[in-house]
């Protein structure tokens, strides 16, 4: 099993930078962005349409590629988790997250036993078709891949606790927009409300060992949360790119 990049730089206190597929389905675009200098890539399972075959193909470009792919799962489900895992994804993200229980539920996907209740076929994408010993397989899994919880609910941050000290949560990334829905206020980063929110995300990850980040594609906001302590920085999508480039273009040749 390949070495977990994104986790293993993230061991050496250092911050990982990645982005998010929600539209292109091209095993190209994993490659492109581990060309552009991005450590990881998010494919987007919740509003994105890829179908899991899709999924699978990028999968493997992203780990010949030498970027880790994760996948965000569209629920926090057993073969949601399983599949994408399976298929070579390096780690996941469970979108609206709001308990401790859903917090268990994910880790418990995710992992073979004892420590979970993942089922094992072993020489499949997540071993790049290769057999391996079976107790070591689940033991280097097990270690490796990378459990994401999504924070962007008012009911997490009132259990925020309780959720990240679950064993076996790797990192906590905010969804700004849907946390502004949540508390049904305008999504203005800049506003007491949240930045009092990131900050508490932020410092209850530090507490129980968990990396924090958010996503969103504002890079001002993002280049001052990774310098106040942030890791996981997630910087926009393929059609944020695609339009903020397009558009950079077309306002030059206007």
């Amino acid at each position: 099993m390949i070495t977990n990049r994104v986790r293993e730089k993230l061991n050496r206190g250092e911050t990982v930078l990645g982005t998010m597929i929600q539209e292109l389905r091209s095993p190209a675009v994993p490659i492109l962005f581990a060309n552009a200098g991005f450590d990881f890539v998010f494919i987007d399972m919740e509003h994105g349409a890829h179908t899991m075959e899709t999924v699978a193909d990028m999968i493997k470009t992203a780990r010949f590629a030498g970027i880790t792919p994760f996948v965000r799962v569209p629920d926090l489900q057993y073969h949601l988790i399983a599949r994408v895992l399976d298929a070579g994804a390096q780690g996941f993200m469970v979108p609206r997250i709001e308990t401790r229980e859903q917090a268990e539920r994910a880790v418990a996907y995710s992992k073979y036993p004892p420590m979970g209740e993942r089922g094992c076929s072993i020489n499949k994408g997540h071993n790049d078709y290769k057999g391996d010993d079976l107790i070591s397989f689940i033991k280097n899994a097990n270690e490796e891949n990378f459990v994401i919880l999504q924070i962007e609910r008012k009911a997490a941050m009132e259990d925020l606790d309780n959720i990240l000290s679950v064993e076996g949560v790797d990192g906590a990334v905010l969804g700004p927009n849907d946390m502004a829905v949540s508390y049904g206020v305008p999504n203005d980063l800049d506003s007491l409300l949240m930045n009092d929110i990131f900050t508490k995300v932020m410092e209850t990850g530090k507490k129980y060992g968990v990396y924090t980040g958010m996503h969103i594609g504002n890079l001002r906001k993002l280049v001052e949360w990774k310098n106040k302590g942030m890791q996981l920085i997630t910087y926009n999508t393929d059609i944020g790119f695609l339009n903020a480039g397009a558009a950079l273009g077309i306002k030059e040749l206007r």
